[in-house]
């Protein structure tokens, strides 16, 4: 697996977690850590987790010697 693709597997993880904790506890985790919804490190790490979603997309139709 490359490490692109590791890192976006990384971020989906951590965009599941804050989904998680927002849908069971009403509490946004990277908000809180990051001064706010509207702060411009918050929006950056949703944007990211954003592209790691589309970028994962593409994981299931591709080659397992791709994948290599």
């Amino acid at each position: 697996m490359k490490i692109v693709d590791r890192i976006a597997l990384i971020l989906i993880i951590i965009g599941a977690l804050n989904w998680g904790s927002v849908g069971l506890f009403a509490f946004d985790c990277v908000a809180f850590i990051c001064g706010g919804q509207l702060s411009t490190l918050s929006r950056i790490i949703y944007a990211l987790v954003g592209i790691a979603g589309l970028w994962c997309i593409t994981l299931p139709f591709r080659d397992s010697e791709e994948c290599t």
